[in-house]
């Protein structure tokens, strides 16, 4: 009967060893589950830090591109300068018979006004003359085709100033232009534009331009090109940037001379 006890009591004791040691276990298995659960978080929180990483630097990356290429094309567009008509200002060792790389200034499309000694770049498509009445009107081809191409000129009078050339001297509004701009030994004749029609009121919304080369220039005193509307202006030019070494800011170059001393 003892021996039967003690066998019964020690098969208790195995259960409830048995049961002490799967109770281990569990406990183990869920002190170790959250650090397995923990380290799956852990992987997902680094991939979505890297993705984020990843995002910025796309979105930067395309912030950046867009605005260079808003820069380039509205506030710094790149312009190849060819011909004469600017020198000495602009090509200053031009030479058509060399394979010489030519001055590249860059040109502002936007927010900018026009004022006497600005260097436009403009679009001349269509060339405006004066009749007798100082009335703006395009002449026909027999009288006088446009040039039609793009040219760089600078600004002389506005809308609403009056100009007059005589005596190789550019006169406005009463005034003696002083022109340290222009290339030395020019002269400043009419050609054939506005012949016998000086001094002339520029209209409103119109320009008359010359290049700083007056022997080597068609200007606004040519038929070909007229008067400048306000909507054939492309822009001003701003700052010559190539040559590297000939670098120049435009803004004001109607104060300076760039004649060779």
């Amino acid at each position: 009967m003892d021996e039967n006890k003690e066998f019964i009591e020690n098969e208790n004791t195995d259960e409830d060893n048995k049961e002490a040691a799967a109770e281990e276990t569990a406990v183990e298995n869920n002190e170790n589950a959250p650090e397995e659960n923990g380290g799956d978080g852990e992987k997902n929180k680094d991939k979505s830090e890297i993705l984020r990483d990843v995002f910025d630097i796309v979105e930067s990356t395309m912030i950046t591109i867009f605005v260079i290429v808003m820069i380039f094309t509205y506030c710094l567009h790149p312009v190849n300068i060819q011909g004469h008509s600017m020198v000495p200002t602009l090509n200053s060792h031009y030479d058509s018979s060399m394979q010489k790389e030519t001055d590249k200034v860059f040109m502002n499309t936007v927010f900018f006004d026009v004022k006497y000694g600005d260097i436009l770049v403009i679009d001349k498509d269509v060339n405006y003359l004066l009749d007798e009445n100082g009335e703006v009107y395009v002449p026909d081809a027999f009288e006088a085709q446009s040039i039609n191409e793009c040219i760089i000129k600078r600004v002389i009078a506005c809308g609403g100033q009056t100009i007059d050339i005589r005596d190789n001297q550019v006169i406005v509004d009463g005034k003696v232009l002083d022109e340290p701009y222009i290339k030395s030994g020019s002269t400043t004749v009419d050609l054939g534009a506005f012949e016998g029609q000086y001094p002339i009121t520029i209209p409103e919304g119109y320009y008359f331009v010359m290049g700083d080369n007056r022997n080597g220039s068609s200007d606004s005193r040519a038929k070909c090109v007229g008067l400048v509307k306000k909507d054939q202006i492309y822009g001003k030019a701003i700052i010559k940037y190539s040559p590297l070494k000939e670098f120049d800011i435009l803004i004001g170059s109607e104060k300076e001379s760039k004649n060779d001393d």
